[in-house]
This record gives C-alpha cells, structure tokens and sequence, in this order.
C-alpha cells in the first residue's frame, strides 16, 4: 500500500542504495519514492500460504520464489515494485541482489486502497517484462483469484478461480486447492460488499 510520495527527482542508484538502510519499504516510479504502509493479517497470511506452498513445489528445480521483501525492476519504464510474490526461473536474475528483473510469475494480494492501481499502472508496468508469463490478483477478503496469463499471441487472458476449486498457474506449473491458499484466513460471507 502506497502511502505517500517525495517532492524532488532520485535516480534509480540512489533509490536502491536507500533501500538498503531505510526502515520503510518504498515504490519507485519514474524518479519518485512511494512509501509502502503495513499490511493487514489477511494479506499477510494470503501471502505466506502461497509462498510456502510454491516453495514446496519448485523447490530443486532452479526457480526461485520470493515474497514482500524482493523488488521487481522494470527496467523499461525506470520502476521498482515489491510484489507480495515473485517467482523467476531465470539464471540472469542470480546476479542481481536487491531486485528481479526476469520474473515469470507476479502475485498481488489486493487492499481496497491499492487494488486499482494494481490492476491498472501497476499491471501496465509489469506487463513490459517480457520473461512474465502470469500476473496473478488475489482478494484477502474472498475466495477469489484472478491469474491474468500471456497466450501465445502476447495477449492477456484472464482465468479467474473463485470458490473452492483448484487454482493453476502455468507458469510455474502449480495447482493447488483454493482452500490452501486462503488456509487460517477469516473471510467474508458471499453477501456482504
């Protein structure tokens, strides 16, 4: 969640030797720092649940999952994100210690103040890595679960899970049970907004 921004231009070298030392995570979007607030108990638990499960799975197969602490560089557009999960299976992305820039998966647990930009700038953002396969939106609140997945074409078809069903990323080629991504997670009845 994005908080607030700075007043004056920082180069992507100093942002990323800031982050090294600052207390508060930060975005950075065209010479700008956004400070990231905290997260709720849902988010975070959504969030371990899914990393722990794709830990499980890719685990000795050479990818790497990482998740809240991990940048992402779009390096095409001069922005950074902290995705809550990031898988890459590329071998470039061993040299770069801070940040990604080949990631093959995305995931974003939604907060109702961040969920547009997610779905809007953020997804345009990521959609320039040419290594992403899947950018995945999931709501703390609900069974719901929207992996948007590049087709042969380059284009973004959405696959949305709801319910208790399975949950498939192609990318990585994961399935697991909705249930176990939303494990120990208090949500809301289906007919409250």
């Amino acid at each position: 969640m994005i908080i607030n921004e700075s007043n004056y231009y920082i180069s992507p070298e100093e942002y990323l030797e800031g982050e090294k030392v600052s207390q508060i995570k930060h975005e950075y979007i065209d010479g700008q720092v956004y400070a990231m607030a905290g997260a709720s108990d849902a988010h975070v638990t959504v969030t371990g649940n899914l990393f722990t499960l794709l830990r499980s799975h890719l685990r000795g197969s050479g990818c790497r999952v990482y998740m809240l602490d991990m940048k992402a560089q779009i390096q095409t557009s001069n922005r950074y994100f902290y995705p809550d999960v990031m898988v890459t299976c590329d071998q470039r992305d061993r040299e770069f210690e801070y940040f990604k820039s080949y990631p093959c998966l995305i995931v974003e647990v939604l907060s109702e103040s961040t969920e547009g930009f997610d779905r809007g700038k953020k997804f345009a953002s990521y959609r320039e890595l040419e290594s992403l396969q899947e950018y995945v939106l999931i709501s703390p609140r609900r069974m719901n679960v929207e992996c948007f997945r590049r087709n042969q074409q380059g284009r973004w078809e959405l696959f949305p899970y709801t319910k208790e069903g399975e949950v498939y990323l192609a990318s990585v080629d994961f399935s697991c049970a909705m249930t176990a991504i939303y494990e120990d997670v208090e949500l809301l009845d289906d007919d409250v907004d």
